[in-house]
């Protein structure tokens, strides 16, 4: 049973305590040097974490924010205009940032035992970690159905090519228009190539607050549907992506029904299924309220 740390505090201060709860657990800290993985947001998405958010936090992990590039149009599709986004949303302003695939060839990770996709292409900068911090800001997804711990380890750390990869499921030239639920089970297969290069040091932090349907991929989103729910804090991404799900269908609140909608319409939850099969993380886990 992984233990999922939750409160229903939404401040920096919170955030930073749960990150020492998930230390405490792990009797020692993550091995430097760490990766920070953040999602830097979209141009003209409102809805993203800030960097003042998580700055105690990371400042704590020691690590580098680190980001790859987007496979679709916008503010970061490219290292040049990805390195002027990083700066305007603040991220480069606060700490040292390292755009994972700034520069190729990618580093392409082996998955044997992948249910879709048998091979991952991430950034090849990874390569300079030792572990890593997973900061995700969870909420719907317009493909995914929701964005949490597993979206992060996969299409997070993905190239821009690779991000074409998993979409395609394989076949990055079919990309988006690609078979929806083997999307989600490559997205799977990509945690699992992530979990397995870290040897399993790897924290996660879920933040639920300004949930909208949409991904802070979006540049046009939704406003937030639901009322904010907590933090949550695992060394397991099935885990608390698991129980960000329970709190959302648990919730009184009326704009539960929209993200809720989102999220099966999409088959979200077939994500974590898929990922507890290739021994990535478990569903069964123990709620700690903070």
């Amino acid at each position: 049973m992984a233990n999922v740390y939750f409160t229903r505090e939404i401040t920096p201060e919170a955030c930073k305590r749960l990150y020492d709860l998930l230390i405490e657990e792990r009797c020692g800290i993550l091995p430097a040097p760490v990766a920070v993985k953040v999602h830097s947001g979209e141009v003209g998405n409102q809805n993203f974490i800030k960097p003042d958010f998580f700055a105690p936090t990371i400042i704590a992990s020691g690590g580098v924010v680190t980001e790859c590039n987007t496979a679709y149009d916008g503010g970061r599709d490219t290292t040049a205009k990805h390195i002027k986004t990083l700066k305007k949303h603040g991220w480069s302003e606060y700490f040292e940032v390292d755009l994972l695939d700034a520069e190729g060839p990618d580093l392409c990770l082996d998955i044997p035992e992948g249910k879709i996709i048998k091979k991952n292409y991430v950034g090849k900068n990874i390569e300079k970690y030792s572990s890593a911090l997973v900061l995700s800001h969870f909420k719907g997804h317009p493909m995914g159905g929701y964005g949490g711990a597993l979206k992060q380890l996969s299409i997070g750390f993905a190239s821009s090519f690779g991000k074409k990869y998993i979409h395609g499921s394989g076949d990055p030239v079919t990309s988006f228009a690609g078979d929806h639920d083997s999307f989600l089970a490559s997205m799977a297969d990509a945690a699992k190539s992530v979990v397995e290069l870290f040897e399993g040091n790897i924290a996660y932090i879920n933040v639920m607050k300004n949930m909208s349907v949409d991904c802070d991929c979006c540049a046009v989103a939704e406003d937030p549907c639901i009322a904010d729910i907590g933090i949550l804090a695992s060394l397991d991404p099935v885990a608390i992506d698991k129980a960000c799900l329970d709190l959302v269908y648990a919730s009184k609140d009326k704009g539960r029904d929209h993200l809720i909608e989102r999220i099966e319409s999409r088959n979200g939850a077939y994500t974590i299924e898929c990922a507890e099969k290739l021994g990535v993380g478990t569903t069964n886990y123990k709620l700690i309220e903070i």
